[in-house]
């Protein structure tokens, strides 16, 4: 039986930002064991196993926090005064470094809101001789309000094959993808998967909201054929290069005309062999430079992720196993290696440079088809425990935790994602630097970018090594500093911010979401009267500062959902925890009330129950006229909709019972359907003709 924290633990949890409470549901709490606070405490680097322990470390932190001029990390929104200056004494005097190198000594505290915009160092000296230093954000008030209403393609890259890919989507069918929806149709952006660095492995973990690395993306992704040296090479008249191309066709023909799934652990193996080739053949004075100039800018984090990358093909990638000094990317034995494999580490530079500049040029691609926003790329919630971010970076883990979901009303034993969370303490220390090298490196190619699970910049639940979920507890994040610092990086690019704050979310954050600009999100058939009468929400009354859909990769396509073909699935599966017939039911009864609404709207002719393609196909469009009538600034087009597919890229629950994020976009029929097939379907144009509709009804668009 879980023992509540004592009143001790309690307030020593509280200066430390860990929770000891949750509510899953606004009226009812629930008690954080005191193991889970305790474990959690001690992942902080906060020894609370004993009483005695417990009294030193209050002693400790509330002595700490007494006589500290400032915290770690200071918010100051350009043009408000920041909180923490206001509370020292006074006649404090205070000294700022700013990120361009200029120092400002004195500065008059009414004067700190007037700096310009950066992350600055900041001393402060009390008239008794105490001195303080800390980091200074200085972000604007808030992200400029995209302007009008667009609309938008929703996609995972690995499931858009094109007649060129090599058995999965990559950034040329992106390149292409943007520059026909832009140019044809009108589209204004397009969201994309987390296109992360994976953990190599046999076979790789597919989920890409399981990354090696957040900072750098995956070469698995690249078109081979468009870096410019692979020209050279097939000059050259090489015969592997033509006998490794012809391996791609027919992996690309398996999954498009036999059925197979999309293999990526194939996919890698051909192109790391076809880039090694590529990377013979020497680079241009100007390739040369530019590729100079992209290590000098990622600097030692590339050289890290590089390392690690190499040491991986030596030692396998779990580096929890290598060698003891191996595991300490700054010990001397890790040095020694990185010389003895200068080739290897080299090698996965140039992946990072030219996939960082081929996701560029798609980004290009997009603005220049006249995209006011072009590529939405999405940010995963953590990293893989055995990945590069886990090794470069393990001062900013929290050891022995891993990030996941208390339970709730959809989850009865809560969610374990296997994803180690940042220290907040280290990350204020530090003045978020790996953060904020994590969104500057985003920021280079996103035209927006999506925050998987944003309610993590508030709080993540940390879930005990060995423990089930239902003994985590919620650990809190700075978030003012959070939000300061990815409006600072996302206002430096221009880009926009869109948080997935789908599901259970804590009073006050949408709120603050909102108003530092960032968007949310609001999928249609969880926009429910819940505080009313439970039926769905008119479209009046939906949020406009948002990303609205009818669909994700988690849940359902629309025509499934519509059907009812996803509680078949999940039948079939033995997901199900009640009869059948009951999920049978309220799966229709939430669909009926929704049609009828569609109805009541003059937004859906009579369609029959939706039994045949056609009606489907109708009730799809009238769906999507609803989003239109909703004052969300930015509309979200599962592209699989458009063609008809029923198939859930992901179904959250299951590993092995069900191919997650390994299915080609496929017709209702389920046959996999190409980039150049879906550009030339009536299916899809007709869905966009929907979208692009001009009355006063639906808005601009």
């Amino acid at each position: 039986m879980s023992v509540p924290p004592g009143e001790e633990l309690a307030r020593l949890a509280a200066l430390h930002g860990v929770g000891t409470s949750y509510q899953p549901s606004p009226d009812r709490t629930v008690t954080a064991s005191a193991a889970a606070v305790t474990r959690a405490l001690a992942a902080l680097g906060v020894d609370a196993g004993t009483p005695q322990a417990v009294r030193a470390a209050l002693a400790a932190r509330e002595r700490e926090l007494r006589e500290r001029l400032l915290p770690p990390t200071v918010v100051c929104w350009s043009g408000s005064r920041a909180e923490a200056l206001a509370a020292l004494p006074e006649g404090s005097r205070l000294c700022v470094e700013t990120e361009q190198g200029d120092v400002r000594d004195p500065v008059d505290p009414a004067d700190v809101e007037q700096l310009p915009l950066g992350v600055h160092q900041l001393t402060a000296t009390a008239p008794d001789g105490r001195t303080g230093r800390s980091h200074l954000v200085v972000a604007p008030p808030r992200l400029p309000t995209p302007t009008g209403h667009s609309y938008g393609l929703l996609v995972q890259l690995y499931s858009l094959l094109s007649g060129r890919s090599w058995g999965m989507g990559d950034l040329g069918d992106l390149g292409e993808l943007t520059a026909w929806a832009g140019r044809a149709l009108g589209a204004g952006f397009v969201q994309v998967n987390p296109l992360h660095a994976a953990v190599p492995g046999a076979p790789t973990d597919p989920s890409p909201y399981r990354p090696s690395s957040r900072r750098f993306p995956d070469p698995v992704h690249l078109r081979v054929e468009d870096v410019p040296e692979y020209a050279y090479v097939v000059q050259g008249r090489d015969g592997r290069l033509r006998s490794l191309s012809e391996r791609a066709g027919r992996l690309r023909e398996a999954v498009l005309e036999k059925g197979e799934l999309i293999d990526r652990d194939a996919v890698w193996e051909l192109k790391r062999e076809a880039l090694e080739l590529v990377a013979r053949v020497p680079l241009g004075p100007g390739r040369r430079a530019a590729y100079c100039d992209f290590l000098a800018e990622q600097g030692q984090a590339l050289e890290d992720h590089a390392t690690w990358c190499a040491l991986a093909e030596v030692h396998g990638s779990q580096w929890q196993r290598w060698p003891s000094a191996l595991r300490d990317p700054r010990s001397a034995e890790t040095t020694r290696a990185r010389g003895e494999l200068t080739d290897r580490v080299d090698f996965h530079s140039r992946l990072a440079w030219l996939t960082d500049t081929q996701l560029t040029a798609a980004q290009r691609a997009a603005r220049e088809a006249g995209m006011p926003v072009g590529i939405v790329h999405d940010l995963a919630v953590g990293v893989h425990p055995e990945g590069a971010d886990a090794w470069a970076q393990q001062e900013y883990f929290a050891a022995g935790m891993s990030v996941g979901a208390p339970p709730d009303a959809f989850n009865a034993r809560g969610q374990d994602w296997g994803l180690p969370p940042w220290r907040p303490d280290r990350l204020a220390a530090s003045g978020y630097a790996p953060y904020r090298r994590l969104l500057r490196a985003l920021f280079r190619y996103a035209g927006a970018l999506r925050i998987d699970h944003v309610m993590g910049l508030f709080r993540l639940w940390w879930v005990p090594q060995g423990e089930l979920p239902t003994e985590g507890t919620y650990v809190r994040y700075d978030a003012e500093a959070m939000l300061a610092v990815l409006v600072l990086e996302a206002s430096r690019a221009g880009s926009l911010v869109i948080g997935e704050d789908l599901g259970t979310v804590e009073p006050g954050v949408r709120e603050a979401l909102r108003e530092r600009g960032v968007l949310g999100t609001s999928v249609l058939w969880f926009e429910r009267d819940w505080d009313g009468d439970g039926r769905p929400l008119p479209p009046d009354r939906w949020r406009a500062d948002c990303l609205a859909t009818a669909t994700t990769h988690d849940l359902p396509s629309t025509a499934a959902r519509l059907t009812g073909e996803h509680v078949e699935l999940r039948d079939r599966l033995g997901l199900l925890t009640r009869p059948v017939e009951e999920e049978r039911a309220e799966a229709a009864n939430d669909t009926a009330e929704w049609l009828a609404l569609l109805t009541r709207l003059g937004l859906l002719a009579g369609t029959g129950g939706g039994s045949d393609r056609s009606s489907q196909e109708a009730e799809v469009q009238a769906v999507h006229r609803f989003l239109l009538r909703t004052p969300a600034r930015m509309i979200g087009v599962w592209l699989p909709d458009g063609v008809g597919d029923r198939r859930p890229q992901n179904l959250p629950g299951t590993w092995d019972q069900y191919p997650n994020w390994r299915l080609p976009i496929a017709d209702a029929e389920g046959r996999p359907v190409t980039l150049e097939q879906l550009a030339a379907s009536p299916r899809l144009w007709a869905l966009i003709d929907v979208l692009r509709e001009r009355n006063s009804a639906s808005g601009a668009v």
